[in-house]
C-alpha cells in the first residue's frame, strides 16, 4: 500500500517494526558491544533496557508525529552512561556506540520502508525526515548522556579522593608494621572488597624463617580482614609463613610493579592461593568470586602484596578500582616502609644503648644491684641514660647514674662514650667531686669536636663511692637529682625513705663550675635509689607527685632490689613513657670485721719486719697459708716504699673479700711509678714484683695522703676464715 503522506508513511513503519522490538534490541545491543566492552553484569541489563527505551521512544514519536529531535534520551540511557562512568569506561566508547547504533536504526528503517513501497519519492522523503529527526535525537541525548556521565565520573572521583584522603588518615597511625598493614586490610574491606590480606617478604621484615623452594618468594601474612561472615578469614592465620611460587599472580605483580585481576572459578583457585586442597576448595565454597593483587613498593623496593577478594558480588575490578587500589597501597606501602626502617633503626639503637650498659644483677660483698632500662614510648625510642656499678680498689664500689640531654642514636652514642670516660676516670681513683671536675672537661672537649656548638651535648650524672668497710657513702652530682636512702627497719617501726639532702652541682657542660662531695653513713641493709627524670616527670606529669609516688612504693619495699624495681616501673611509668628511664637500686652491706685487718706502722725500717709478721698471722687466721709467700713479698715493697718515700702516719690494711686486698697508706702525696730496672741497677724491681704477683695493683688519692694497693686472686673456691685470736 502506497501513501503519500511521509507522517502517515512512517506510522506504519512503526506499527510493523513495534511487534519486532525484540529483534531491534538485540541489534541496537550487538552494535553497542562491538564499541563498548564491559564485564560488569549489570552492565549488561543496563544496555539491553537501555536499547528497549530508545526503540520504544523513537517508535512511539513515530507513531505520535512527533519532532524526534525534540525528544530527550530515557533515563534507562541515563543510567547506563552513569553506571559505565561508575565501571570506568570511556565517553568516547559510549559515543561510538551512539554513531552505531543510529545506523543500524537507520537501517532498519529504510529496509521496512523497501518493502512497504516501491515509490523512489516516498522512500527520499522518508529518508531525509528519518535523518534530519534522527540526527537531532542522537545529538540531544548524547548530550544528555555526556552530562550524566561527566557527573558521574566527576561524583566518582570525588568519592575517590575521599577514601584517598580517608586512607591517608587512617593508615600508618602508628610506626608499626603489623599495624599498618591491618590499617590497610580494613580500609581495602570499608572501599573496595570483602576480605583482604597483606603479605610482606620476609626479607623485608628481616627475620630467618624457612628456605622457599629456587626461585619462590618467602612471605609472611601479617594482616588480613574481612567484612563478612561467609568470607574465609583465616585460610592463614595471621603471622604464618609461605611462599609464592616464581610464576604465580603475586609474583608477577611483584616483579612489574601493576596490579593484576583474577577472577576464581570452581576448578580454578590458584595454587599461591591457598596452602591445601581443601583450603581452596572452602575458598570457592564461600563464594568468592574475583580477586585482585596489588603489588606493594616504597622507593622502588617490592614489600610485598596485597590480595583484595569480593565475596558478595560477581563484578570485576574495574579500571577505577585499580587505580584506587593502587593509590591506597602505594601510599601504606610508604607507611610500612617507614615503619620497617623505624623498626629496624629503634632495634639497632636498643642494641647499642644496651650493649653500652653493664650486665646486671650484682651481687658481691658490698652490694646487691639490680637495675632497669626502659627506653621512651615515643618514635625516638631509645636515649641516653645509663647507669653503671663499678668495683673499685678496697671492696669499694662506684655507683653511677647519668642522662645526656636528647634522644635516638646520637644520644645513645654520646652516652657510651661518657660512660667510658667515667670507667676511665674511676680507674685512677679519683674523688667523686673531682671526677666530675674531669668529665666536664670531657664533655667541653666533646662540644667543641661537634664544631662549637657549646650548646650541643649536654648531660647530668651522680657518681657514689660506697665502702663496705667504713660503711661510708661519697657522692657528687652534675644537675642530677639526689638519690632516694631506704634506711633499714628498725624495731617495730617501718622503713622511713627519703631523698639525700646532697649539695648539686650543674649539669656537666658549662665549664668552670666547681662539684662538691658528700659524705653519709649507710647502716648495713640500706637501700640507695638513683633514677633519671623519666622516671618521676613526663609531659602533663607533676614531678613532685612522681617523687612523693616513689617513696611511697619505696616505703612498701621490703623485698629484693629486683622486685623493688619491677615495683617501682611498673607503678610509676606509663605503658608508653615519653622519655627514656634508667633505674639502680643497690643494697648495701658491711663487711665483717673478721674480714678486715689493720696495722699502724711507724716510719723505721723494722715495721717491714713486722707487717711481714702481721700479714703472715693474719693469713692463717684467714686459711690462706698458700698466699703467705706472695702476700709477704707485696706487703713488704708496699710498706718499704711509704718508708723510703712517704710520711707518717703508715697504715697497713689488709682485706679479704673476692680477693685479697693489701693496702698501705702514707701522708704523701708523691705515688711510686713502675719502671723496668736494668742489669745492675740497685732498685726498681719492687713495684715490678707486684706487678708481676697482683691481679691488679694501684695508687689512689687521699685529702691526706695515699694508697697504695694489690689484689692477690685467691684459691678457688676461697676457703672460709676463722676469727683470728
Amino acid at each position: 500500500m502506497v501513501r503519500t503522506d511521509v507522517d502517515a508513511f512512517l506510522r506504519e513503519i512503526a506499527l510493523r517494526l513495534r511487534p519486532r522490538m525484540d529483534e531491534l534490541v538485540d541489534r541496537l545491543v550487538s552494535s553497542m558491544r562491538e564499541e563498548v566492552v564491559w564485564e560488569h553484569e549489570d552492565l549488561t541489563d543496563l544496555a539491553v533496557r537501555s536499547a528497549q527505551e530508545h526503540v520504544d521512544t523513537v517508535l512511539r514519536a513515530l507513531e505520535h508525529g512527533s519532532d524526534l529531535a525534540a525528544v530527550p534520551a530515557p533515563q534507562a540511557a541515563i543510567g547506563f552512561a552513569r553506571r559505565l562512568a561508575e565501571c570506568g569506561g570511556e565517553i568516547t566508547e559510549l559515543l561510538r556506540s551512539y554513531r552505531i547504533g543510529h545506523a543500524t536504526a537507520l537501517t532498519i528503517v529504510r529496509e521496512e520502508a523497501t518493502r512497504l513501497t516501491d515509490d523512489p519519492t516516498l522512500r527520499n522523503e522518508v529518508a531525509d525526515t528519518l535523518i534530519t529527526g534522527s540526527f537531532g535525537y542522537v545529538d540531544l541525548a548524547s548530550e544528555q548522556v555526556v552530562t550524566a556521565f561527566q557527573q558521574a565520573r566527576d561524583s566518582l572521583l570525588q568519592r575517590r579522593l575521599i577514601v584517598v584522603n580517608e586512607a591517608s588518615r587512617l593508615i600508618g597511625t602508628r610506626l608499626d608494621i603489623a599495624r599498618t598493614a591491618q590499617e590497610l586490610a580494613e580500609v581495602g574491606t570499608a572501599h573496595l572488597a570483602d576480605f583482604v590480606t597483606v603479605d610482606l617478604l620476609e626479607s623485608v621484615l628481616g627475620d630467618e624463617g624457612p628456605l622457599p623452594a629456587r626461585g619462590a618468594l618467602a612471605v609472611r601474612r601479617v594482616a588480613q580482614h574481612s567484612v563478612l561472615d561467609g568470607c574465609p578469614e583465616s585460610l592463614l592465620p595471621t603471622g604464618s609463613t609461605h611462599s609464592f611460587a616464581g610464576d604465580s599472580g603475586p609474583a608477577e605483580a611483584l616483579a612489574s610493579g601493576r596490579p593484576l585481576c583474577h577472577r576464581v572459578t570452581v576448578g580454578d583457585v590458584p595454587a599461591w592461593l591457598t596452602p591445601s586442597e581443601g583450603q581452596r576448595r572452602r575458598l570457592v565454597d564461600s563464594g568468592i568470586h574475583t580477586m585482585l593483587l596489588v603489588p606493594l613498593r616504597a622507593r622502588g623496593s617490592p614489600l610485598g602484596v596485597a590480595q583484595l577478594f569480593r565475596h558478595r558480588t560477581a563484578a570485576p575490578f574495574d579500571d577505577g578500582d585499580l587505580l584506587l587500589a593502587q593509590e591506597i597501597a602505594s601510599r601504606a606501602a610508604v607507611y610500612i616502609d617507614n615503619a620497617r626502617m623505624y623498626t629496624q633503626e629503634r632495634a639497632t639503637a636498643l642494641a647499642l644503648q644496651r650493649s653500652l650498659l653493664p650486665d646486671l644483677p650484682h651481687r658481691g660483698g658490698a652490694v646487691e644491684t639490680a637495675a632497669r632500662y626502659l627506653p621512651s614510648g615515643t618514635r625516638a625510642g631509645v636515649g641516653g641514660d645509663w647507669y653503671d656499678v663499678i668495683p673499685l680498689s678496697g671492696a669499694r664500689t662506684a655507683l653511677v647514674i647519668g642522662d645526656v640531654v636528647g634522644r635516638g642514636l646520637y644520644a645513645a652514642a654520646t652516652m657510651g662514650r661518657l660512660r667510658t670516660a667515667v670507667r676511665t676516670l674511676a680507674d685512677i681513683d679519683l674523688m667523686p667531686d673531682e671526677l666530675l671536675t674531669h668529665l666536664d672537661d670531657v664533655v667541653t672537649r666533646m662540644q667543641h669536636e661537634e664544631g662549637g656548638d657549646l650548646d650541643g651535648i649536654s648531660a647530668t650524672c651522680l657518681y657514689a663511692v660506697y665502702d663496705p668497710v667504713t660503711g661510708q657513702c661519697a657522692l657528687a652530682s652534675a644537675g642530677h637529682p639526689p638519690p632516694a636512702v631506704v634506711p633499714p627497719a628498725a624495731e617495730g617501726r617501718p622503713a622511713a625513705p627519703h631523698f639525700l639532702d646532697a649539695p648539686i652541682g650543674p649539669p656537666l657542660g658549662l665549664g668552670g663550675l666547681p662539684f662538691e662531695t658528700a659524705r653519709l653513713d649507710l647502716a648495713e641493709g640500706t637501700l640507695l635509689a638513683l633514677f633519671t627524670n623519666g622516671l618521676v616527670a613526663g609531659p602533663g606529669r607533676d614531678p613532685g607527685l612522681g617523687l612523693t609516688e616513689l617513696l611511697d612504693v619505696l616505703r612498701r619495699t621490703g623485698s629484693s632490689p629486683q622486685d623493688a624495681c619491677d615495683r617501682l616501673m611498673t607503678a610509676l611509668l606509663p605503658s608508653r613513657p615519653a622519655d627514656d628511664v634508667a633505674l639502680l637500686l643497690v643494697r648495701t652491706h658491711r663487711l665483717d670485721a673478721h674480714h678486715v685487718g689493720t696495722l699502724e706502722l711507724p716510719c723505721t725500717p723494722s715495721a717491714v719486719s713486722r707487717a711481714r709478721s702481721y700479714t703472715t698471722g693474719l693469713l692463717t687466721a684467714w686459711n690462706l697459708d698458700e698466699l703467705a709467700f706472695s702476700a709477704e713479698l707485696v706487703v713488704s715493697e708496699l710498706v718499704t716504699n711509704a718508708i723510703r718515700y712517704g710520711r707518717e702516719p703508715i697504715r697497713l690494711r689488709l682485706i679479704l673479700q673476692s680477693t685479697l686486698t693489701c693496702e698501705v697508706s702514707d701522708a704523701a702525696a708523691t705515688a711510686p711509678r713502675l719502671r723496668r730496672a736494668r742489669t745492675f741497677d740497685e732498685g726498681g724491681r719492687g713495684l715490678f714484683l707486684v706487678a708481676q704477683l697482683a691481679a691488679r695493683w694501684g695508687t689512689r688519692y687521699t685529702r691526706d695522703g695515699k694508697v697504695i694497693w694489690a689484689e692477690l686472686p685467691l684459691p678457688h673456691p676461697p676457703p672460709s676464715p676463722s676469727s683470728p685470736s
